[in-house]
C-alpha cells in the first residue's frame, strides 16, 4: 500500500508518500527559520507539481506504482485548498487511482506522537477567527472529540475548557502560535503550544489517515469532492451581503 499525501490548505505547502503504513519519504515547501518554524515561499501552484515529481524521484517510485491519492480538503486558504485538490484529481484521473479528502484539522492532529491527553488542532482563520476541532490521543490513536468548526478566540477557549480540563492538553497549529498568549493566558489550564514544526508534515499524516479508507474501499468520487471551507469566500460574503 503505497500512498501519496498532498496538503496545500496551509502557508507551507507539503506532500508525502507513506508505504505500508511508514513514512518513505516527504517534500516541504519552506525553510526553518531561527525559532523552528517555517518559512513559506513561492506559491503552491507553482510547487506542488516539482514537490511531487522530486519525492517521487527519491522514493524510486513512480505514479502507477501508488495505491491511491489523499489530500488535505479543509479548512485552510481558500486558493491553497483549490490548488491541491486540483492537483490530486488531475493525478487520479491521468492515472486512474483513487482518491481520498481528509480534514486537515485532524491530519494536523494526527502529526502528534508520544502525547496522551486533549489535542486542540488550531488553524489561524484570520480575523481574530480560528478553524478547531479537538481530539483525544492516547499514544497510539487519535480520536475525534469535537467537528470542524470555525470559532473566535473566546469560543475556542470555552470549547477547549470543556474538554481539557484534568487532561493533558496541546495546542497545535499555526493557529496556536498565532494566538498563543491570549489563549493560555484565558484557559488558565497547563498546557503546551506548537506551531507544528517540530511533528512530521501535514501531507504524511493526510496519507496515513487515508490508508484504512483504501483498504476498506471507501474512497471518494473525484468528480464530486469539494474542499471544506467553513466560511465563504469575501467576494461571495459581499455579494450575499449586497446582493
Amino acid at each position: 500500500m503505497r500512498v501519496l499525501g498532498i496538503d496545500t490548505a496551509l502557508p507551507t505547502a507539503s506532500v508525502a508518500l507513506i508505504q505500508d503504513g511508514e513514512l518513505l519519504a516527504e517534500e516541504i515547501h519552506g525553510g526553518r527559520n531561527q525559532g523552528g518554524g517555517f518559512q513559506p515561499l513561492g506559491n503552491h501552484a507553482e510547487v506542488v507539481l516539482p514537490l511531487i515529481e522530486s519525492l517521487l524521484e527519491k522514493a524510486q517510485i513512480t505514479v502507477q506504482q501508488l495505491s491511491g491519492i489523499a489530500v488535505s480538503i479543509g479548512p485552510g486558504s481558500f486558493t491553497g485548498l483549490r490548488i491541491g485538490l486540483a492537483t490530486a484529481k488531475g493525478i487520479a484521473y491521468e492515472s486512474g487511482l483513487p482518491l481520498v479528502g481528509v480534514s486537515t484539522l485532524h491530519a494536523n492532529a494526527a502529526r502528534v506522537n508520544n502525547f496522551e491527553g486533549i489535542i486542540a488542532s488550531l488553524l489561524d482563520a484570520r480575523k481574530s477567527e480560528l478553524y478547531l476541532a479537538l481530539f483525544r490521543r492516547d499514544n497510539v490513536t487519535t480520536t475525534r472529540l469535537t467537528s470542524d468548526s470555525i470559532v473566535s478566540v473566546s469560543s475556542a477557549v470555552d470549547l477547549v475548557r470543556k474538554y481539557g480540563i484534568g487532561s493533558s492538553l496541546l495546542l497545535i497549529g499555526d493557529g496556536a502560535k498565532a494566538y498563543k498568549l491570549r489563549l493560555i493566558e484565558a484557559l488558565g489550564l497547563p498546557a503546551r503550544t506548537s506551531g507544528g514544526a517540530c511533528f512530521p508534515s501535514i501531507a504524511s499524516q493526510v496519507a496515513m489517515l487515508a490508508c484504512q479508507r483504501f483498504v476498506g474501499a471507501s474512497v471518494d468520487d473525484a468528480g464530486t469532492l469539494t474542499p471544506v471551507y467553513l466560511r465563504l469566500a469575501e467576494a461571495e460574503s459581499k455579494r450575499k451581503n449586497y446582493g
